[in-house]
């Protein structure tokens, strides 16, 4: 698998992942890769490259109806990166750490997502907690 950090690393994919979940946000279930282009001002052929990276990484679903094809975000690889990141939000803001505003869907698998990175972010934090009295 590719690692998922190099695939976020460059700018043009982060944006095309942000328009993909704004628009998700806003009830869309799917968009077009003209739909993109035309957002994001960038060519046809620069946006199918970094579409097809970013389906390799699983990053990205796309749904095809006739010729055309429907991308949507996949936050699932995700979670790789937010595992490696929150230790170091709590770490760095100890207990002053600010609130993470997750972005509210319908559906009871993200309440359970976001009620199971909460859990994780609390444990951590109490371990971190208790090595710190030496507990």
């Amino acid at each position: 698998m590719t690692d998922i950090f190099d695939v976020i690393a460059d700018g043009t994919r982060r944006d095309i992942l942000q328009l993909l979940l704004r628009r998700t946000d806003e009830g869309e279930t799917g968009t077009s890769v003209s739909q993109i282009v035309a957002d994001l001002g960038i060519s046809q052929p620069t946006v199918s490259k970094h579409l097809k990276v970013l389906r390799d990484a699983e990053l990205v679903s796309v749904r095809e109806d006739g010729q055309r094809r429907f991308y949507s975000l996949a936050v699932e690889p995700l979670e790789v990166v937010d595992d490696w990141l929150v230790p170091f939000l709590v770490d760095a803001y100890g207990d002053e750490a600010p609130d993470i505003d997750y972005p509210v869907h319908d559906s009871a698998a993200h309440a359970a997502e976001v009620v199971g990175r909460a859990a994780a972010s609390a444990k951590h934090a109490v371990a971190n907690a208790l090595k710190r009295l030496g507990a």
